[in-house]
């Protein structure tokens, strides 16, 4: 089957034609007219159908360069010029969604099939010539063999290329990206994105110099630390890099060489024990996993730092004590902890310029006797701040509630008289009747100047709603009961305290917290 015969294949499945126009309106492939300021020299043009003159080829083939995959090839289908430019289509981005396989059939062996098929007509049929982005996604095809792949492959990775997308879905057999593809000096001077998922990468040290990679991301692939620390030794171009449960990597070691590098972004890898930066201008460090030793080098550069530790009692407790010294420049900090059981201590440095903190708590199973109060503590060490959001994951019933407490409830005793001058806009979503949460609230009152708008929202976050279900987060029937306790100790404790200049807004739950 030829090129023609497939893609009339993939046109015969209830697709619609593609349509182009200069001005917006429709009309078929086949009747694409010239403009008038076109008109005159028609020696250049691509093809005569009857009366009508088609376009001339190059910008025919920055229409066809636009389109997605499918409507690429059914172009392909109705018009010789987009035949030609078909050839060295520049992106080339195959999955099962963008071949029309139907993935909903439960012969599995039948969409590899297929798969394989179209895969392999389309490369056949391509000159390998002018490809500029390459994507494949495997899924739901898994164990394909390597082999396959890596034809796919030596036909799409050619001089010019400048993205290239590869996951390759497995249950069985991991997929061994081929470096050789890459030794290429024609190559490595023109990859600007590399993006590989769910495959090994051992070459990755040989490969050579990369002059041009700036993106570089693997997810769920097989690499040491050390084979990374070549690749990354060769690359110094590199300036947004990100790492997702790379399971072989203990030490990420990154060299100074990396001047460029403004984004690290760290997710899951299990077995990492240490990150070593030496890169100096370093903004942005996003990480998400267990507990490890963190060294940014001197990080002054270091703007915004999100830090997700889960499954550690003390990830407050950390960042308070570790974060102003690894980077004394901060203005965003987001922390989410799901098992924090060590009260925030007292900051002994000091969040110079730190104007956005956002400290979520993730998890149902939050200890009650963390005393929310200490986060005070954060405020305390940031002067400059002008946005504070505490999150609590779900409101549950508070043993400690001040609505329950028998004794009454008393001045808070984390009041102290150092105020802040900043801080505007503070948010609490899953506002509850915890003693210490009241506290907390009426020290941020009192100890703020220039609080404009104070929020407490006793759902699970109103500004998180599911808008596209019109839906809120579910709350359960006791985060319900909460709820209502959260705005009994709002009006007998708090609501008096505010200053007239402050909105407060107090959040209930709706018909739409419940599904």
């Amino acid at each position: 089957m030829g090129i023609l015969e497939q893609m009339k294949a993939l046109s015969a499945e209830g697709q619609p034609q593609v349509q182009i126009t200069r001005d917006g309106s429709n009309c078929s492939a086949s009747q694409i007219m010239v403009s008038p300021s076109l008109e005159g020299d028609i020696s250049h043009c691509v093809e005569t159908m009857g009366s009508q003159v088609q376009l001339p080829e190059d910008i025919l083939h920055q229409i066809h360069a636009l389109m997605p995959l499918r409507d690429a090839a059914q172009a392909a289908c109705v018009s010789r010029g987009f035949l030609r430019s078909w050839r060295c289509f520049p992106n080339l981005i195959i999955s099962v969604g963008s071949l029309g396989i139907n993935e909903n059939t439960s012969n599995d062996d039948e969409i590899k099939r297929d798969f394989i098929c179209r895969v392999d007509h389309i490369m056949q049929n391509h000159s390998s010539m002018g490809v500029k982005r390459f994507v494949m996604e495997t899924y739901p095809c898994s164990n394909l063999q390597p082999s396959y792949v890596d034809r796919w492959l030596q036909c799409a990775i050619t001089p010019g290329i400048k993205e290239i997308y590869l996951s390759v879905f497995s249950c069985g057999i991991k997929y061994n990206f081929p470096g050789l593809l890459l030794f290429s000096r024609e190559i490595r001077s023109s990859i600007q994105t590399f993006v590989l998922g769910d495959c090994s990468f051992h070459c990755a040290a040989q490969v050579g110099y990369m002059s041009s990679l700036t993106n570089l991301e693997l997810h769920s692939v097989h690499i040491t630390g050390e084979e990374l620390y070549g690749f990354l030794s060769n690359s110094c171009a590199v300036e947004q890099l990100r790492l997702t449960n790379c399971n072989d990597i203990i030490c990420l070691k990154i060299p100074c060489l990396l001047q460029k590098l403004d984004i690290l972004h760290l997710v899951g890898c299990s077995k990492l024990e240490m990150i070593d930066s030496n890169a100096p201008n370093l903004s942005t460090f996003f990480f998400a996993g267990r507990p490890i030793h963190i060294l940014l080098g001197e990080a002054l550069q270091v703007r915004k730092i999100s830090f997700f530790r889960d499954f550690s009692p003390d990830a407050l407790y950390y960042a308070s004590t570790k974060f102003p010294f690894i980077a004394p420049n901060l203005q965003t900090l987001v922390l989410s902890t799901s098992d924090e059981t060590v009260n925030t201590p007292k900051v002994f440095g000091k969040f110079i310029q730190l104007k956005y903190l956002e400290i979520v708590v993730s998890t149902l199973k939050f200890s009650q006797d963390y005393d929310l109060c200490s986060l005070i503590s954060f405020l305390d060490a940031s002067p400059a701040l002008e946005s504070l959001i505490v999150r609590i994951a779900q409101p549950t019933i508070r043993r400690d509630s001040v609505i329950e407490d028998s004794n009454g409830y008393s001045r808070p005793q984390c009041l102290q008289e150092q105020c802040h001058d900043n801080l505007k806009n503070v948010m609490i979503t899953g506002f509850c009747s915890a003693k210490s949460m009241i506290e907390l609230t009426i020290c941020i009152i009192e100890k703020t100047k220039a609080l404009a708008c104070l929020t407490l929202d006793t759902t699970r976050g109103y500004d998180r709603r599911l808008v596209k279900f019109d839906k809120c987060l579910q709350l359960g029937k006791e985060a319900l009961v909460e709820a209502k306790r959260a705005r009994v100790a709002i009006q007998r404790y708090i609501e008096g305290r505010v200053p007239p200049a402050v909105n407060l807004k107090v959040i209930e739950p709706c018909s739409k917290c419940i599904w």
